[in-house]
């Protein structure tokens, strides 16, 4: 990182730099690309929050958190978490920090809104981005979503 890296609303002047950020191709089948998380926000306003990741005047990543949602699917309403949904750092840009930046960020934001933990999932194999999620300190919830490992990160009230 060259300088302290920032979060940034997407918005009709950045929005061609956003659906233009792309993974290496190795891991294009492990996330959505940012286009289709930019849709799936504007079928879920209030819970989906899309923001890109700059340093300085770069644009080197795209993440997607999401907010009390009812992850049981159930109407009871009894498991609501919030969460990263989608984290993008351009191919180019890996290995710097931003992904930890990102986690940090949205952990950040869900205190910010009285939460105590940050749930996400990832795709398993040897491609896929569990080793960092874990070194992160997220712990495996034993579930899965779509076929997807859930990993969770907690921490104490503030």
């Amino acid at each position: 990182m060259t300088t302290a890296p920032r979060l940034e609303k997407i918005t009709p002047g950045n929005f061609d730099t956003a659906i233009g950020l792309k993974v290496r191709p190795d891991q294009e089948h492990l996330v959505a690309p940012v286009v289709k998380s930019l849709a799936e926000a504007y079928v879920y306003p209030g819970v989906a929050w899309p923001r890109l990741i700059v340093d300085g005047e770069r644009t080197v990543g795209f993440l997607m958190a999401f907010f009390d949602i009812n992850w049981d699917g159930g109407e009871s309403g009894t498991d609501l978490r919030s969460g990263l949904w989608r984290l993008n750092i351009a191919a180019g840009e890996q290995g710097r920090g931003y992904g930890r930046f990102a986690v940090e960020a949205v952990a950040a934001e869900i205190r910010r809104r009285g939460g105590t933990r940050l749930t996400v999932t990832w795709h398993p194999g040897e491609t896929g981005p569990e080793g960092f999620y874990l070194g992160l300190g997220f712990k495996l919830t034993g579930e899965t979503s779509g076929g997807q490992t859930v990993g969770v990160l907690e921490w104490e009230e503030e």
